[in-house]
């Protein structure tokens, strides 16, 4: 595992940045200071708590369906908890694959509070938990990593960490650099010292990740623009790769507009990744 203590985003930690960065809110049914309750489950439904520093764990909602099943490591967006996506984990386990959705610290069922380095500290951590946990219970398909919008800092800190542990890539609405992104927010990032080599590095770290990649982005996203998709496209190395544009979509409807091409594609990359890897030894 990789030593998370080297991970430091400092610089994005003051609270000017945080308070645009991350919108957390509870699960409506649990309280927001939860930090430990056994396993649940619930039709199909897997609620567990992942520990990711001493008295603080993550919420995750893990929908499963087969055991050889394609299973989707899902990092969410920002102002989404786990919880909005009960609909599409079980659309996905209608075709056999698993969802393990994950928030971050104070989203959901989570503790703590949400902070740059806290949740690029916590995606390791989150990362071998799951691997884990499907060995434990037999869960033999690949793992793929998924991460929406902010969550594809996420899936690519991991994607450049484990290449050899995954065995495919779906970045949804991701963004390249982040100092467009503080700009939009309405954050002078040039007024904090910030430089990208200390930001997420998103194009940088998907340069090396050469394994079945699917990336998804809506034509008109106003917030993380097509071209940011098209770049991480571009400067990904796979043999087996695709972008996929959703027409007259933006960054909040994508999947209104185009969930017929959007759940296709993802399905496509999960039998690509099966046929790869036929039987996994996690």
């Amino acid at each position: 595992m990789k030593d998370i203590s080297t991970i430091d985003y400092a610089i994005l930690d003051r609270p000017e940045v945080l308070m645009f960065l991350f919108h957390p809110r509870p699960e409506p049914t649990v309280s927001p200071f939860q930090t430990a309750e056994p396993e649940t489950r619930m039709a199909g439904q897997k609620d567990i708590l992942i520990p990711v520093q001493a008295e603080i764990a993550v919420g995750a909602r893990f929908h499963m369906a087969e055991k050889s099943g394609g299973n989707l490591l899902f990092f969410h967006g920002n102002g989404e908890i786990v919880a909005d996506y009960d609909e599409l984990g079980a659309v996905y386990n209608q075709v056999g694959i698993n969802l393990l959705a994950v928030d971050y610290r104070g989203y959901g069922r989570s503790g703590g509070k949400p902070t740059v380095t806290a949740m690029m500290r916590d995606c390791h951590s989150i990362f071998h938990f799951v691997r884990k946990w499907l060995q434990k219970n037999n869960y033999t398909g690949p793992i793929l990593l998924m991460g929406r919008s902010l969550g594809s800092a996420s899936v690519l800190e991991l994607a450049a960490a484990y290449k050899n542990l995954i065995d495919g890539l779906i970045v949804e609405s991701g963004f390249t650099y982040a100092g467009p992104l503080l700009t939009l927010l309405g954050i002078d990032f040039a007024a904090l010292g910030f430089k990208e080599e200390k930001g997420f590095r998103n194009v940088d770290k998907i340069k090396n990740f050469d394994k079945p990649t699917l990336i998804i982005h809506a034509e008109f996203d106003h917030i993380i623009p097509y071209s940011d998709g098209q770049t991480l496209h571009d400067a990904c190395p796979s043999g087996d790769k695709k972008l996929l544009k959703i027409p007259g979509a933006n960054h909040n409807d994508i999947f209104m507009r185009g969930l017929q091409e959007y759940l296709a594609a993802v399905k496509n990359i999960v039998a690509t990744a099966k046929k790869n890897k036929p039987v996994s030894v996690l």
